[in-house]
């Protein structure tokens, strides 16, 4: 009778054995998998930290803003208009050529980070004189070949400066 019960009782430990065995290497590979995925997410946090970028610095500085900020995919581009770069502006009573100049400046902000035109989604447009934006919204199609964003077109009363006819922000998605 002993050794039918030492062979149950050899049976039993090899059975725990195994079983401890099967238990650890399924903790050692969930920890496998979760490394990967903790990666990312840190990943996901440090490309979430905000980029600036600034056109014209000491003009930006001067007045207090940042001509583009990148967060993630996404970048939020201030309204553009028509300067130069001490800040005087230029074009002064042509809002087509007003309207060229800021989208010259936008291309600019758009290159820095890789972009093109078709990587906005929203694009708003601030005007003091709404008959003459229409008179040369067409241009628009020249920048937009593709499909024209999602935006506002607002009359407003007046922008920064009295010489200014119009202002041009963007919102921009860069895909990965």
């Amino acid at each position: 009778m002993k050794k039918p019960n030492n062979l149950n009782h050899r049976f039993i430990l090899i059975f725990i054995f195994c079983s401890t065995i099967l238990v650890f290497q399924s903790c050692k590979k969930e920890k496998k998998e979760l490394i990967p995925e903790i990666e990312q997410e840190i990943t996901i946090v440090e490309s979430e930290k905000p980029e600036y970028f600034q056109l014209r610095p000491e003009l930006e500085q001067a007045y207090g803003y940042s001509h583009a900020v990148k967060i993630g995919n996404d970048i939020k581009i201030s309204g553009a208009v028509s300067m130069d770069d001490e800040g005087n502006p230029t074009a002064i009573g042509d809002l087509g050529q007003q309207m060229k100049n800021c989208y010259a400046d936008l291309e600019k902000i758009l290159t820095h980070y890789g972009c093109t035109f078709d990587d906005v989604v929203v694009e708003n447009i601030f005007t003091t004189d709404m008959a003459s934006f229409i008179e040369n919204a067409a241009y628009r199609s020249s920048i937009y070949t593709t499909n024209f964003p999602a935006g506002s077109w607002l009359g407003v009363k007046e922008l920064a400066l009295p010489e200014f006819m119009i202002e041009i922000e963007l919102e921009v998605h860069k895909p990965e």
